[in-house]
């Protein structure tokens, strides 16, 4: 069969990476495209996957959106055209799922995330089925007028797919110059581009310069992990010899795994680095999602937004080292018990074939 696939964010990168490899194995014809985006092309490249490069990011106005969105359409149509895929597999990509009504090819979507109202209303009603984590409520879905006969629930939050792929031979990245024996503090950036945090502009303001900055008084490494070449630029330029802040993208779950603490900004990489055990806080500004309340009922994270009240836990976390194994041990059930979210979707499309 051939399936094309379209690949937007970095965490769609970890997660699609594998898929690709998964239905090849199976012996299917994978198409896969993305679009300019530093993140997500570096880390496609580090997963060994060949992709299209089509459009780009239309960045943090929405208008730019609208305007690089409707290319990307046009763009795209011209590439899949003489593809003659036979589905087309994204997580709730508008321009897959246009493209793909289109040109009468079933659109399936996978999303955890029903905060992100755009893209949702733009992909789902064009979408066949929907593939979701059991910690998001159906009911989370109904705005987006796809029925709740059409959502296949697993029990598993995405990041299971690539920490159980690439986490036991991931290496610690040796261009960061850490020392691996002394502890080592992550933030990640928030996603500060994203239309669902665009029109709230107190919101958007980080804490993570401040939080860098206080945290390097204490004895341990931070490392700032960027999205855009914008935070890049001022993240280096504010945490001077204070912080690493990496100018290319780094396979985070290396370093997570060698991380004593991990506070984050955005969503995926706080369910990344809860899952693998790390004590972690997530300060993204707005609500908590559905995945971040499901991780702070587990108690595999914590919700903090005062920049002194994080570094007070932090601390904790890296003096209390029982606390640290008692993290890493219930991160370790929780994901035992969690399902394969690719074969649950390969099995409903019958794409996974006996071998």
């Amino acid at each position: 069969m051939k399936i094309w696939i379209d690949v937007l964010t970095p965490k769609q990168a970890n997660l699609f990476s594998v898929f690709t490899h998964r239905l090849v194995e199976h012996g299917h014809d994978v198409l896969v495209t993305t679009r300019h985006y530093r993140e997500v092309q570096e880390l496609l490249k580090i997963r060994n996957i060949q992709a299209r490069v089509v459009g780009k990011h239309g960045g943090g106005e929405l208008s730019a959106k609208l305007v690089e969105s409707s290319r990307r359409v046009t763009e795209l149509a011209a590439q899949v055209s003489s593809e003659n895929p036979d589905i087309t597999i994204s997580l709730c990509s508008p321009e897959a799922a246009r493209v793909s009504y289109g040109f009468g090819v079933p659109h399936y979507a996978m999303c955890d995330s029903p905060h992100a109202e755009a893209v949702c209303r733009l992909s789902l009603p064009l979408s066949r089925k929907l593939f979701a984590p059991r910690a998001v409520p159906t009911g989370a879905w109904k705005p987006y007028g796809i029925p709740s006969s059409d959502i296949v629930q697993y029990n598993a939050l995405d990041p299971v797919v690539w920490i159980r792929a690439y986490a036991s031979s991931a290496k610690p990245d040796d261009t960061l110059s850490l020392d691996w024996e002394r502890p080592i503090v992550v933030l990640r950036t928030g996603e500060e581009y994203a239309s669902y945090l665009l029109r709230d502009e107190p919101k958007r303001r980080s804490i993570i310069p401040e939080l860098a900055r206080l945290l390097s008084e204490l004895n341990v490494q931070v490392v700032v992990l960027p999205r855009y070449e914008t935070q890049i630029e001022m993240l280096t330029r504010v945490l001077s010899h204070r912080a690493t802040v990496p100018a290319k993208l780094i396979d985070a779950i290396g370093l997570l795994s060698r991380a004593s603490a991990f506070v984050g900004a955005g969503g995926t990489m706080t369910a990344e680095a809860a899952l693998m055990g790390v004590p972690t806080i997530s300060c993204y500004p707005s609500e908590p999602t559905y995945v971040d309340r499901y991780l702070f009922r587990l108690g595999l994270a914590e919700r903090i937004l005062s920049v002194q009240k994080v570094v007070t836990r932090v601390r904790r976390f890296l003096a209390d080292s029982n606390l640290r194994d008692l993290r890493k041990k219930k991160a370790a059930q929780v994901l035992a018990k969690m399902e394969d979210p690719v074969r649950i979707v390969m099995d409903h499309l019958g794409l996974w074939q006996r071998r």
